[in-house]
C-alpha cells in the first residue's frame, strides 16, 4: 500500500498531473483578463490622466482580486467536472467536452470584458446586470450587433485574438493517466475527493474575496481600496465581475445616518410645500430630451474654448436660441445612461447605484410631471421616435402617467426609419409640432430625441452639410440641432406657441475631446434652458442646476400650489440652496457652490474646486474639515431619504 501511495504522488508531482492542468488554465485565464485590464486601460487612458504608473502597478496587483473570483464564477461547472475523483475524466470524449465548455464559457466573458473598452466611453462605468433589462425591449438587437462590429472591428478582431490563445494554449498541458487495479482505483479515488474537497475549500475563498468569516463577499465597492480616485474603480475590476455581482441584487439598503425622521427632514427633504398666491397659469409646457447633448457640443457654454482655440461647437441654432432664455452655465446630468434621463427630467428621481426603472422599486407609485399637471386638466403625451416599447421609455411614460405615447408605431412613414434606432429626428420633430398643434391646451408634452446616437449616421441628402468636427458624433449633433431649428419654425407660427415653456435638456453626455469633459464632473454637464417666446424668460445664471431640478422647477414657475415629492430644487426659489447630486463608480458625487465632494457611503474620498481645479487634481480633503462636514451631512441626508423612500415606497404624498 506505501508503495502504490508513493507511486500515485510521483505521478501528482510530474508535468502533466490532472491538477497541474487546472492550475495551469487558471494562470492562463488570470494572464488574459490581465491583458484585458491593460488594454481597457489604453483604450480609455483619456479618462484617467492623473493615474501614475505605480497606482497602475497597484490597481493590476488589486485586479487579480476580482479576476480570481469572476474565473470561479465562470467556470465553477467546468471546475467540477473536472476534479470528479472518477477515471472517466481521461477520456479523450470527456476532455473534449470539458475543452469546448472552458473555451466557450470563458471566450464570453472574455467578449464582455472587450465590449467595455468602448462601452466603458459611454457610460463611465463597468456594466453590470442591468445591461439585460437595458436592451430586452430592443427588437432591432439582432441588427445592432453586426453594426457594432462593423465599427469597433479592432475590439471584434482582439477578442478573437484572445480567444484563440485561449484555444491554443488551452492543451499546453495534457493528462497523463496512469491508474492500474483496485488497489490504484481506491487511492486514487479517496485522494481525489479530498483534493476536491480543498479545492471547493479554495474556490469558496476565490469567490468571496477571502476566508475570514468577518469579511463579506467582495463587490464593487471594493475596487476603492486600489484607487486613488473613484473612476479608476473601473480599471481594477472586469466586467464578468461586475455582472455576476449585480445579478439579482436590490440596489438600496437602509442607511441610518440620521436616527430621527426630524433631524434627516431638518437636514434635507424631498417634500415640497409650495407656498403660492396667485392661481396656476394654464400655460403649455414643452421639454426637449436631447440624445447625448452634452455641453462640450455647445457654443455658448464653452467661450473659454472659444477664446482658446476658436471652438465654435455644434449647435447654431440652439446658441441663438440660448441667448433669448435663462440658461444654467454650471448644469448637470444626473445619470450616465439613456434610461437615467427620464425619472430625472420628469420625476425628479436622480439615478443612485442603478437605474432608476430598473430596478425592483420601478414599481413604486410616483408622481411626475405628467401625472402632476394632468390632474389639473393638461393634456400629457410622451413622444421618441424609436420602436414603441424601446428602451422601457413607454412603460416609464404609462407609469409616469402621460395619458398617451407615440413612438415609431404612430409615426405615418415607415421610410423615415433610420435603420437603426428610430425616425429621424427632423422628420419625427415635425410630427411633434403636428400633434402638438391638435391638442387641447394646456397641454404637457416631452419628447426624447434618437438621430445623435451610435452608429452617428445622418440622412443620406445631408452628408457633407454638416461639419464633421473631431468626433464621430459631432455631424450628428449638427443635424439634430437643425431638426430642432425646423421644430421651432413650425410651431413659432401656432397659436399654442406663445403661451409655451420650453425646457431644453440632454439624457447625457457622450464622446469628449477635451479634458475638462472627460473627468467626473465634466463627463455629467449637460444644458439646462428654459424659452418662453415672449422673452420672459432670459440671462444666464452661474449657480448649480440639474436634471432633477427641472420637475420642480417648471411647477414652481406655473404657480402649482400642492404638496409633492421631487429630489431637485425650483430654480425659481431663491431660498432653495443649489446643489448637484449624481453617482459613478459607486460614489456618490455632491456639488455645492464651488465644491465637490466624492463620497462611498462611508467615507469621503475627495473634496475638489471643481471650478477652479478643472481636472480634479488637487484633493482638498482634510483642508477644510467644516466644509467637508457640511457637505457629507447633507448628502449623508440626500442618500438616506432617497433610499428609505424608494424601499418603503414612499414617492408621493400620502
Amino acid at each position: 500500500m506505501i508503495k502504490e501511495f508513493r507511486e500515485y504522488f510521483s505521478d501528482i508531482a510530474i508535468k502533466g498531473n490532472i491538477y497541474i492542468m487546472l492550475i495551469w488554465r487558471f494562470a492562463l485565464l488570470m494572464l488574459i483578463y490581465t491583458v484585458c485590464r491593460v488594454l481597457f486601460y489604453l483604450f480609455n487612458a483619456d479618462f484617467f490622466t492623473s493615474l501614475s504608473a505605480t497606482g497602475f502597478l497597484r490597481i493590476l496587483a488589486g485586479g487579480l482580486w476580482f479576476d480570481t473570483s469572476a474565473l470561479i464564477y465562470t467556470n465553477i461547472l467546468y471546475i467540477v467536472l473536472f476534479l470528479l475523483p472518477f477515471t472517466f475524466r481521461y477520456n479523450t470524449w470527456y476532455q473534449n467536452v470539458l475543452k469546448y465548455l472552458f473555451v466557450v464559457t470563458n471566450s464570453i466573458a472574455i467578449g464582455a470584458n472587450c465590449a467595455d473598452f468602448i462601452y466603458f466611453r459611454f457610460t463611465l462605468r463597468r456594466t453590470t446586470a442591468t445591461v439585460f433589462d437595458e436592451f430586452k425591449h430592443e427588437t432591432n438587437f439582432g441588427s445592432l450587433i453586426p453594426k457594432f462590429i462593423a465599427d469597433y472591428w479592432y475590439v471584434f478582431l482582439i477578442w478573437i485574438a484572445l480567444t484563440a490563445l485561449l484555444v491554443l494554449l488551452y492543451g499546453r498541458v495534457r493528462p497523463i493517466k496512469k491508474v492500474k487495479g483496485f488497489r490504484y482505483h481506491l487511492v486514487y479515488g479517496v485522494n481525489g475527493l479530498v483534493l476536491l474537497l480543498v479545492f471547493a475549500t479554495l474556490m469558496v475563498g476565490g469567490m468571496r474575496g477571502g476566508f475570514r468569516h468577518s469579511t463579506r463577499p467582495i463587490t464593487l465597492s471594493n475596487a476603492g481600496q486600489f484607487v486613488s480616485e473613484p473612476l479608476e474603480a473601473a480599471i481594477v475590476l472586469n466586467t464578468p465581475f461586475a455582472i455576476y455581482r449585480t445579478l439579482g441584487k436590490k440596489s438600496l439598503v437602509k442607511v441610518d445616518y440620521y436616527k430621527t425622521a426630524q433631524e434627516l427632514d431638518a437636514v434635507y427633504s424631498p417634500l415640497h410645500k409650495p407656498q403660492v398666491i396667485d392661481s396656476l397659469k394654464q400655460m403649455n409646457v414643452v421639454i426637449f430630451i436631447l440624445e447625448s447633448f452634452g455641453r462640450e457640443y455647445i457654443g455658448a457654454y464653452n467661450n473659454q474654448l472659444k477664446e482658446k482655440d476658436g471652438y465654435a461647437g455644434f449647435t447654431p441654432f440652439l446658441d441663438s436660441l440660448i441667448h433669448h432664455s435663462l440658461w444654467y452655465r454650471h448644469s448637470y446630468a444626473n445619470g450616465r445612461k439613456s434610461i437615467d434621463a427620464m425619472p430625472s427630467v420628469l420625476a425628479s428621481i436622480p439615478m443612485f447605484v442603478e437605474p432608476y426603472f430598473l430596478t425592483s422599486y420601478s414599481t413604486n407609485k410616483i408622481n411626475s410631471i405628467a401625472s402632476v399637471l394632468r390632474a389639473e386638466g393638461y393634456h400629457t403625451a410622451f413622444f421618441h421616435g424609436a420602436p414603441n416599447g424601446s428602451m422601457g421609455f413607454q412603460a416609464f411614460a404609462n407609469v409616469a402617467g402621460f395619458e398617451e405615447y407615440y413612438g415609431m408605431n404612430e409615426y405615418p412613414n415607415p421610410a423615415h426609419f433610420d435603420g437603426m434606432w428610430g425616425v429621424w429626428d427632423e422628420e419625427f420633430f415635425q410630427f411633434f409640432a403636428q400633434t402638438l398643434n391638435g391638442f387641447k391646451q394646456p397641454f404637457c408634452a416631452a419628447i426624447f430625441s434618437v438621430s445623435s446616437h451610435h452608429p452617428f449616421k445622418v440622412p443620406d441628402r445631408y452628408e457633407g452639410k454638416f461639419p464633421k468636427g473631431t468626433l464621430p458624433i459631432h455631424q450628428c449633433i449638427a443635424y439634430t440641432d437643425y431638426s430642432l431649428k425646423r421644430f421651432f419654425e413650425t410651431v413659432s407660427k401656432m397659436d399654442w406657441y406663445p403661451n409655451t415653456l420650453f425646457v431644453i435638456t440632454a439624457d447625457h453626455c457622450n464622446q469628449a475631446y477635451y479634458p475638462e469633459y472627460q473627468t467626473s464632473v465634466g463627463a455629467f454637464a449637460v444644458p439646462v434652458v428654459l424659452y418662453r417666446p415672449d422673452n420672459s424668460l432670459t440671462g444666464c445664471k452661474d449657480e448649480l442646476a440639474q436634471q432633477i431640478d427641472i420637475m420642480p422647477s417648471v411647477l414652481g414657475y406655473l404657480n402649482y400650489g400642492k404638496p409633492y415629492i421631487a429630489f431637485g430644487r425650483n430654480l425659481f426659489d431663491s431660498k432653495e440652496k443649489p446643489f448637484v447630486v449624481n453617482y459613478t463608480n459607486n460614489c456618490y458625487q455632491l456639488y455645492v457652490d464651488d465644491y465637490l465632494l466624492i463620497f462611498d457611503g462611508s467615507k469621503t474620498l475627495g473634496l475638489y474646486n471643481f471650478k477652479e481645479d478643472v481636472m480634479l487634481t488637487k484633493n482638498l480633503q482634510g483642508q477644510m474639515p467644516e466644509r467637508e462636514m457640511e457637505m457629507q451631512r447633507r448628502l449623508k441626508a440626500i442618500i438616506q431619504q432617497y433610499n428609505t423612500r424608494m424601499i418603503d415606497d414612499s414617492l408621493v404624498v400620502k
